[in-house]
């Protein structure tokens, strides 16, 4: 199964650890840290056209892990993951 995170990106759904609020999980140190890294890394993919509101946390089979930035809200993600299963 696959989930539409915006901006054209499908994900599939085995490969996400999780989807994070960027308003309230980046209230710590250290996801701050964790993203500032991903994107330092190269493993962070924007796929948004405004505002973030959501992050999503993928790990494919291959052990590959990437952090999309995404302008839509975790609620509207975790509806559409809902409706898939």
């Amino acid at each position: 199964m696959y989930i539409h995170a915006g901006n054209n990106r499908i994900i599939r759904t085995r490969d996400i650890i999780g989807i994070f609020d960027m308003d309230t999980a980046t209230m710590t140190q250290s996801t701050r840290d964790y993203l500032r890294n991903a994107e330092r890394d190269g493993r962070m993919i924007n796929i948004k056209e405004d505002i973030p509101k959501s992050f999503i946390v993928t790990k494919n089979q291959s052990g590959d892990e990437h952090v999309y930035v995404s302008q839509i809200s975790t609620g509207a993600l975790l509806g559409r993951l809902n409706s898939e299963i």
